[in-house]
């Protein structure tokens, strides 16, 4: 017998015992993680399906699975919710723009295009009946349709060329239309207007050919009433010139010829004083042939 043998034996069969409580104590302590992890990874999911935001400028219908459609609109905010069985949906409710265009004819069978531009939202109040009878995508549903309608039924009623006189009163009457139209389906306009109107290519030529007789007309219309005052300048100067006459007639008739001997003394005055300050004029007098430079032009010109 060995006593130190003994014990390596019982060293070596206590070996295998430890090991397999070291395993069972590791086995036990991932189970344990495992689990925490899967709890933490499940209160995190909770707040994602348990809760729902909702962002400025927008509101949230909600639909339970049980009820319908609720007819409470969730404002700006976090909301709580059952998950699974209340759904939200989220809706946009500022004001946005639509331009929609149509082609149709005048009371006069003119055929005009019109441009109509129209700044919409949805009335909060009636989120919940735009979601049950139209759904989300319910301005492509809802504003084509009425717009054109209102557009067609209100210029059928105005000449073409009351379209452009009337613009302002077409654009209001179609304004209210579609406003009426929109309100039965829960829209609201905030501005309705007119941006383009054009005609066809007959009725525009028709329009040039109109305004160019229409400046001829004007041209012509210029012309008579410059010969009318023409006329009236020159018979107002024939009265004129037949009054002077007259006076002088009465002058001579009673002063004799005195006026005109003086006046043809004062012209006769003024052409010699023109013809001596002439320097190309020359003084010859009767019996001689020298030639006098009267005026003496060449020696003021030295």
């Amino acid at each position: 017998f060995h006593p130190h043998g003994s014990r390596r034996g019982a060293r070596v069969a206590r070996s295998p015992r430890n090991s397999a409580m070291a395993a069972a104590s590791a086995d036990a302590a991932l189970t344990a993680l495992s689990r925490l992890s899967l709890g933490l990874g499940g209160l995190a999911i909770i707040p994602s399906l348990c809760m729902f935001d909702v962002d400025g400028g927008q509101r949230a219908v909600v639909l339970n699975m049980f009820k319908g459609v609720e007819e409470q609109v969730r404002g700006e905010g976090t909301h709580f919710r059952v998950p699974w069985v209340m759904q939200p949906k989220v809706y946009n409710i500022r004001t946005r723009p639509k331009l929609i265009q149509t082609t149709t004819g005048t009371k006069d069978l003119q055929v005009v295009t019109i441009h109509v531009r129209m700044l919409f939202k949805p009335s909060v109040e009636g989120l919940p009946t735009i979601h049950k009878t139209l759904g989300e995508d319910y301005d492509e549903r809802v504003l084509p349709s009425i717009a054109n309608e209102v557009m067609k039924a209100t210029v059928a009623q105005y000449n073409a060329e009351q379209l452009l006189t009337q613009r302002e009163q077409v654009s209001q009457v179609i304004r209210g239309g579609i406003v009426q139209r929109a309100k039965q389906f829960n829209i609201l306009m905030d501005d309705v207007s007119i941006t383009h109107l054009t005609y066809g290519k007959e009725f525009a030529r028709a329009i040039e050919e109109k305004q160019v007789a229409y400046q001829d007309a004007e041209r012509q219309k210029f012309m008579v009433e410059m010969a009318d005052q023409e006329r009236l300048a020159t018979i107002i100067r024939s009265e004129g010139e037949a009054q002077a006459a007259k006076l002088i007639s009465e002058a001579l008739a009673k002063h004799g010829t005195g006026l005109i001997d003086v006046r043809r003394i004062d012209t006769a005055k003024e052409i010699a004083e023109s013809l001596a300050k002439s320097p190309n004029v020359m003084y010859l007098p009767a019996g001689q042939q020298m030639l006098l430079n009267v005026a003496g032009g060449a020696a003021r010109q030295q």
